[in-house]
């Protein structure tokens, strides 16, 4: 009997032995996402969720493939809404890259085809069609015309934010990348080359970052280059971290969603604790209505839903939840309502090319920046500027005549004195009464 109590006693501590491996292993084995949104946030995911899917109701501009991206990356549906929506998408491909053809017009950019082809990927689009593959052709012709400007002129066509784009759009539809094209971004990536003037461009770096993953996971590629892209791929992750501000933000708050779904899709790994911290700084910015952007917001859909652009290989285009109801009488609301009241604002031009102008300008209380041009334009004979649309809102190409050139790498940046650039576009950005905003003409 004796010699029965302890075998049974020692069975019961053999078990927990074995309880307390299998729970080791299994913490071990299983990822802990550190990139959870925490508990009680339901109601303010879905505010955004409506608030990205009204923007498909505007029918002022081109529709954005970003938009529609970010609505599939969600758990939550209007699977009527999101059809329409592509469906002008589908109109709108057809339009540009036709006219870009026959009519000798601006070919549509790295950047515009990239999202084009993810958004269709997104939709489960047969891509295996002529018409869809020629799109991946032509993305491809488009990513070594970029190449072959880096090694004539040290820049890109248009930046390394659109590079890592396009390279993530043919990762996640499974096609082999050519080398060459790749060793050009882990070059400039190693030369701390993701810089807009002399600061790091974290939601660059993190663009950057998602293609290294998402070609590395692809196993397409030689051991050699592997390693080259996990050391690249570890010296963004570097960099993020270092780029957080006191408040939580990875850079700022609107480069922060692309920088965590960077961390997202990375995984858990020692020295990923930020996340957490950037998750509670976009929860706090969403609370206080600082994403009222479409494409700030379609950046922000993947992240509130534990997600990634990466992610898009996988969307499943069945058993979604349609749940999301949308009247189809609302329009787009403002989400800022403009004040009775009234404010001054200093406006000040500075160009390399003629002497820097300062006027003041009186405007309703809570106007954009953009609302505020068009004031001074009216009350300001000799003030005048002009806008282009872009999937990011309009941006300023001329001010009183000077115009930014693509040639010559130049662009109108927006900042508050003393010297600080804004972190939101002409159109967003509301400045306080008695700020002094500079319109200067800079090098990219």
């Amino acid at each position: 009997t004796f010699h029965l109590e302890q075998r049974l006693q020692l069975s019961v501590i053999m078990a927990y032995v074995w309880l307390g491996l299998a729970v080791i292993l299994q913490s071990l084995l299983t990822p802990v996402k550190l990139c959870e949104i925490p508990e009680g946030h339901t109601r303010l995911i879905r505010s955004l969720n409506l608030k990205l899917l009204r923007s498909t109701v505007d029918n002022s501009g081109e529709p954005n493939p970003s938009i529609y991206i970010g609505l599939r990356l969600s758990e939550d549906h209007s699977l009527e809404r999101e059809a329409d929506y592509l469906k002008k998408l589908k109109t709108s491909l057809e339009t540009i890259t036709a006219c870009s053809k026959t009519n000798n017009q601006e070919q549509p950019s790295t950047g515009i085809l990239a999202l084009y082809l993810m958004a269709l990927k997104a939709s489960c689009e047969d891509m295996e069609k002529p018409e869809r593959m020629r799109l991946i052709t032509r993305l491809k012709h488009q990513l070594h015309k970029e190449k072959k400007q880096i090694i004539e002129k040290n820049h890109p066509l248009t930046n390394y934010f659109q590079y890592s784009l396009g390279l993530i759009a043919l990762c996640i539809h499974g096609k082999k990348v050519d080398e060459k094209v790749i060793q050009k971004l882990i070059n400039v990536e190693k030369k701390d080359g993701f810089v807009h003037g002399e600061t790091l461009s974290v939601d660059t770096e993190a663009m950057a970052g998602l293609a290294f993953l998402c070609l590395k996971s692809s196993d397409l590629y030689l051991p050699a280059l592997t390693a080259e892209m996990n050391l690249a791929i570890d010296n963004v992750k570097q960099k993020i971290i270092k780029s957080k501000t006191p408040e939580g933000a990875l850079g700022n708050i609107y480069s922060t969603p692309l920088a965590v779904q960077f961390l997202s899709a990375l995984g858990t790994t020692k020295g990923n604790e930020e996340c957490p911290k950037a998750i509670n700084a976009l929860i706090e910015a969403m609370k206080q209505g600082k994403f009222s952007n479409p494409m700030m917001m379609s950046q922000l859909m993947p992240v509130l839903h534990q997600k990634s652009y990466l992610d898009v290989a996988n969307i499943k285009c069945t058993g979604n939840n349609d749940n999301l109801v949308l009247n189809p009488n609302t329009g787009v609301l403002p989400d800022v309502i403009v004040g009775e009241d009234r404010i001054n604002i200093i406006i000040r031009v500075e160009s390399p090319s003629s002497q820097t102008v300062t006027f003041g300008v009186e405007a309703p209380a809570r106007s954009s920046l953009l609302d505020i041009l068009k004031s001074a334009e009216k009350q300001n004979g000799n003030f005048m500027f002009k806008t282009k649309d872009s999937l990011h809102g309009p941006f300023l190409t001329m001010v009183n005549g000077v115009t930014a050139a693509l040639e010559e790498r130049t662009y109108w940046q927006l900042l508050k004195e003393p010297n600080n650039p804004l972190e939101e576009g002409v159109a967003d950005y509301r400045p306080e009464d008695g700020e002094i905003i500079i319109l200067r003409l800079s090098k990219w």
